[in-house]
């Protein structure tokens, strides 16, 4: 029998069966996240209901010495969640009970496995926000956004996950099962664990509840559709519009492919023929003051170059063409065989420099390299599309020469998709050895056998399969 197999008997007893998957056809659907990266069949998959379940799943694997997998929903897009050898898959979704929502002090307290978008709808009926929106909110899991250090359009404000963590309940490889950080506004007591642990990818803890900061919900909002002839001027646009001052929650980008798919799919939210757009919103609590930011914003995009400038002051007009952005990634998959989406970060002054190479890249190794994201701070999402196998050599080096591109323009390789498996071969180009050591040091100091979640952030694969 394997340590795997003696850890499922000894999880079996603990949380009883209902907890407990061994089935292989059943523990399948638990052994991958939504990126490319290889994968193999968890022996035991644990369902979480508690925190008290998360704890025990540690400790009888530290027992055994098998190791855990963390898991939420499952939506991350560089292999944090995927099993890369044999071991306990934690799923922590069933953990999604909201427990509080503290009006008087703005603070949110949830269950990790809660989904981002209900917790979004919770509190804006209670007249709060949670700015944070990863354009996967409907699905993805708080816990999972924390592993992550999740983004989003709005962060161009609003700021990240990392911005909105107050404290965090997590269960440790040693079973003890800590709160850190706080629930006040302030505070400096202590090591900032919390700022350690967000963004660490399920490889020093596996969290079990959260507690958010909230702010008042935005009373108007409004949008702006601003069309160019190229995505290079829809860059150098990005930087003007930041330039003039405007402060809008929102700059998304899309190039003329992405452009293409957004009008297959709804032929009314871009006008025929956009070489690019940038998908502007702004908020605020006057309607005045935030339709006249609006026109300032549409403004500066003419002044930068803009073709034409929409207003889409209607909630239905921009939920239209949110509908069809949040979707982007799954509809560019359906335009070939294969898919490769990164997520790569530059200087908001060097957008339009880095598409530029991008489109140099793309057309010198034959690669069609569809480019969008959040512009409005410099967090592009470059895909990579081909369909022949003999192409995949093609595909690398577009890869690695996006990547030195980044880093040339003092980028950094991922912006709210992580490291991962995938990512791991990639981050002695960015980090220096001292930096890397000492963060191997602190995960030592959390997982002295490393056994949680094992490969991820520090692995080195050989082969990029891409987000």
């Amino acid at each position: 029998m394997t340590p795997a197999q003696r850890a499922a008997l000894d999880l079996e007893r603990l949380l009883g069966p209902s907890r407990v998957l061994t089935d292989p056809e059943l523990c399948a659907g638990y052994a991958r996240d939504e990126s490319e990266a290889a994968w193999v069949v968890p022996p035991c998959v644990v369902l979480a209901a508690t925190a008290a379940d998360a704890v025990a799943t540690l400790r009888a694997c530290d027992r055994h010495g098998v190791p855990v997998v963390p898991r939420g929903a499952g939506t991350g897009r560089t292999g944090g969640a995927t099993v890369t050898a044999p071991g306990v898959v934690l799923d922590t979704s069933r953990l999604g009970d909201l427990k509080d929502i503290d009006r008087a002090n703005a603070v949110a307290v949830a269950g990790a496995g809660m989904r981002t978008g209900a917790l979004h709808a919770a509190v804006e009926r209670e007249g709060l926000f949670y700015p944070p929106d990863p354009q996967s909110a409907e699905w993805c899991c708080l816990g999972g956004n924390v592993a992550e250090n999740a983004g989003g359009p709005r962060a161009v404000k609003y700021g990240v996950t990392r911005d909105w963590v107050l404290g965090l309940e997590c269960a440790h490889m040693d079973g003890a099962l800590v709160q850190h950080g706080r629930r006040t506004a302030k505070g400096v007591t202590g090591y900032d664990t919390v700022g350690l642990l967000v963004g660490s990818e399920g490889t020093l803890g596996v969290f079990t509840e959260v507690t958010l900061r909230l702010t008042a919900l935005p009373t108007a909002v409004r949008g702006v559709l601003a069309v160019f002839a190229d995505a290079v001027a829809a860059g150098r646009a990005v930087a003007a519009l930041l330039a003039s001052g405007a402060r809008p929650r929102c700059i998304e980008l899309l190039d003329a492919i992405c452009c293409d798919v957004m009008r297959a799919d709804d032929p009314a939210v871009l006008p025929a023929g956009a070489g690019a757009a940038l998908v502007i919103e702004v908020d605020g609590f006057d309607d005045a003051a935030v339709a006249k930011e609006a026109e300032r914003a549409g403004e500066a995009c003419v002044a930068a170059g803009a073709v034409s400038v929409h207003a889409a002051v209607d909630a239905a007009e921009r939920a239209a063409l949110w509908a069809v952005r949040r979707v982007m990634s799954r509809a560019l998959r359906g335009r070939a065989a294969h898919k490769l989406s990164e997520d790569v970060v530059v200087p908001r002054s060097q957008v339009a420099e880095l598409i530029a190479r991008v489109q140099v890249i793309a057309a010198e190794e034959r690669v069609v390299m569809p480019t969008y994201g959040h512009a409005g701070d410099g967090n592009l999402h470059v895909n990579l599309l081909w369909d022949h196998d003999e192409e995949r050599p093609r595909v690398q080096r577009a890869i690695e020469r996006l990547f030195r591109a980044t880093l040339d323009l003092r980028g950094t390789l991922s912006g709210e998709h992580g490291i991962g498996v995938l990512k791991a071969p990639y981050l002695p180009w960015e980090q220096g050895p001292a930096l890397i050591d000492l963060q191997q040091r602190v995960k030592t100091a959390f997982d002295p056998r490393g056994l949680l979640n094992p490969g991820k952030i520090f692995g080195a694969s050989a082969t990029h399969r891409g987000c």
